[in-house]
């Protein structure tokens, strides 16, 4: 049995045993079924008497919930549910494609096929165009690239941003579906 007050993880806060300081909880046993509201004290003696550990699950509640159960093995649950949700959460990241107004089709058929597999992996794709000179001087060069860009990837974004224009760089963002 414990007598701590809280896990080092920010995670779990939970109240054991005699760090418990309201005079009423409702007790809920080790097989899952309800008790009802006790003292403090009762609630403890009775987990005393099992075992294990008082620990308060709900402290916001009017009485404060409490279970009966064995702490060691809640925070290791605990614990398997955490590192498998962080396990299942998929991550989306930004991929970004390069060129200038100047670029080749064939250059741009290439990146046209590196954008797609970014897409079909699930992250976002930034199209950016890089002025050199006196390039930024025409940037419709640059805007009919991308908008060609968004026209052969239709089929695989969800919505895409209007191409921003910021200094020597012309960028549009693209989402998968």
């Amino acid at each position: 049995m414990k007598e701590n007050n809280t896990t080092s993880n920010s995670a779990f806060n939970h109240r054991l045993n005699n760090r418990i300081r309201v005079p009423q909880v409702r007790v809920i046993g080790s097989d899952g079924n309800q008790i009802g509201v006790l003292a403090t004290f009762d609630a403890l003696k009775l987990a005393q008497d099992e075992g294990l550990d008082l620990v308060e699950i709900n402290p916001k509640t009017s009485p404060p919930v409490c279970k009966i159960i064995d702490y060691g093995k809640f925070k290791y649950e605990e614990k398997k549910k955490m590192v498998e949700a962080r396990k299942n959460q998929k991550v989306v990241e930004l991929k970004e494609i390069t060129f200038r107004p100047k670029t080749d089709e064939n250059d741009l058929q290439h990146k046209l096929q590196s954008a797609r597999s970014f897409l079909a992996d699930g992250n976002k794709v930034k199209f950016t165009v890089r002025f050199r000179g006196r390039e930024v001087t025409h940037p419709q060069y640059a805007e009919e690239k991308l908008r060609w860009l968004v026209e052969q990837l239709q089929d695989q974004i969800g919505n895409s941003t209007q191409p921003l224009f910021e200094g020597k760089f012309m960028s549009l963002m693209v989402s998968p579906k």
